[in-house]
């Protein structure tokens, strides 16, 4: 069926202009009903956050998610615009996508009265009724809901005329979602100000005021620290988000590492194929627990999944000049690539304390260690591989590196009785990139468990025994 080009067209279409809250219940209902997923790629959430998002939109509240960094909450609320009707009809040219059928803004009224059934209209996506803004100090009053024009005061038009008002963010997103990140940043006055728009649907600007019920959700995101009575937000605009939903890092080690595989950069754009063996993601996803936990990390800011992320992105990186230098087919990592994670953890993490006996790459070096040794202990006991450790203990040493090409593994596996049949337990292909990875994987076990020597010199390490 064709659009229709004017308000009569739109009468006869019978088409329901509905409100936000309305056409996104609706939305919502039928996904209910229909057992569809709401936020497509949010993981981790199904019985925890967005139970309380489906709430919310049934009640038709303004929302408010908080939450430490890296948690997913923008990505949740631009999620929110999928609930929106595709296409919707606004005044054609109006700033603020007025209703046809009840225009705020006064020319939109004009232009009704004036033209009754005859109004033109346009119809806009849900792309556009979605505006956001990063809260800052710097933002004003103006950003947000409006100023007075000069140019338009410049034309002749009185300073108390509504059509010299240039609006703001939150007026040109009338009839859709506004989000706001990092609320708490904004100053007092304008706090303010975003609540008197919330609340008694008048703006004032320049000491003029006029009556503005806007049809707009406002979502929000903060820090649970800044959004207190203590933080930095006003108990009046606080009140006026009708609920507030808390976020949380991945609970499980599965939706960590499915998080992170969904939004690390795709493997396809490597120069060779990407082989990760599942014992080295999950020493990627243990660090990132054991960060979580550290009382030597500033919990309060949060260890995003980003650092899972970005050390996936590092650790491939890493194999991959391996993998070029040596003219290898696969790219493999191995626990002799974990180096690379110390540039992509130290950035995203904060120091409880700081000082000279506290160094921030110690600091990775330790939660590593704790990560392969959670890892190896999942796989392997100290029974299973005293084959193993009986080899050095007889004067035999091993000599790794991360530029060591993986054919030059193979011998040594062959010679150290029972480590191709700990290899073998880990359930990979018998390549020789992987049969190096798993060698590493064993052997830095070991060292950790105190039952090999380990001597690092240049780029290369040599596990050897450990009397």
């Amino acid at each position: 069926m064709s659009e229709a080009k004017t308000l009569g067209e739109l009468k006869k279409s019978g088409v329901a202009v509905l409100s936000v809250r309305e056409e996104m219940r609706k939305n919502l209902v039928h996904c209910l009903e229909s057992n569809k997923r709401i936020l497509p790629g949010i993981i981790g959430y199904d019985n925890t956050v967005i139970p309380e998002i489906d709430n919310a939109i049934l009640s038709g509240h303004h929302m408010v998610f908080l939450g430490e960094r890296g948690q997913g909450k923008s990505r949740i609320i631009r999620g929110l615009v999928s609930l929106l009707d595709e296409r919707i009809p606004i005044v054609a040219g109006c700033e603020i996508n007025d209703n046809p059928y009840k225009p705020i803004c006064r020319v939109c009224r004009n232009k009704l009265a004036e033209l009754g059934d005859a109004l033109p209209i346009q119809w806009i996506d849900r792309d556009h009724r979605y505006g956001e803004k990063l809260a800052t100090p710097d933002v004003s009053i103006a950003d947000l809901v409006g100023e007075i024009d000069p140019i338009k005061v410049a034309e002749g038009r009185y300073l108390a005329d509504e059509e010299t008002i240039h609006y703001g963010l939150v007026p040109r997103t009338n009839r859709g979602i506004f989000a706001i990140n990092e609320l708490p940043d904004l100053t007092e006055k304008v706090q303010v100000g975003l609540f008197n728009l919330m609340e008694e649907k008048d703006v004032q600007i320049k000491g003029y005021k006029i009556r503005l019920p806007l049809d707009v959700v406002i979502v929000a995101s903060a820090n649970p620290e800044d959004y207190t009575s203590r933080g930095r937000i006003i108990t009046p605009l606080k009140d006026r988000f009708d609920v507030q939903i808390r976020t949380h890092y991945p609970k499980t080690l599965q939706d960590e590492l499915a998080i992170m595989e969904q939004e690390a950069a795709p493997v396809e754009h490597r120069s060779r194929k990407v082989e990760v063996p599942r014992f080295m993601k999950d020493i990627l996803a243990h660090l990132t627990f054991e960060a979580r936990k550290s009382n030597e990390i500033n919990q309060t800011s949060g260890v995003s999944v980003r650092v899972t992320i970005n050390n996936f992105e590092s650790l491939i990186s890493n194999a991959e000049k391996r993998a070029l230098r040596c003219k290898e087919t696969e790219i493999v990592p191995r626990v002799s690539d974990l180096h690379a994670l110390l540039a992509s953890t130290s950035g995203k993490i904060e120091m409880e304390y700081v000082g000279e006996d506290k160094k921030e790459d110690e600091l990775v070096e330790k939660l590593i260690n704790r990560s392969i040794l959670k890892v190896f202990d999942q796989h392997f006991t100290l029974n299973s591989l005293q084959k193993v450790v009986e080899y050095f203990n007889s004067g035999w040493g091993v000599e790794v590196s991360d530029q060591m090409a993986s054919q030059d593994y193979l011998e040594d596996i062959k010679e150290i009785p029972g480590l191709k049949e700990a290899i073998r337990s880990l359930k990979i292909q018998e390549s020789p990139s992987l049969m190096a990875s798993a060698t590493e994987f064993v052997l830095e076990g070991l060292h950790l468990h105190q039952k090999l020597n380990k001597e690092i010199q240049g780029g290369r390490v040599t596990y050897g025994n450990s009397k």
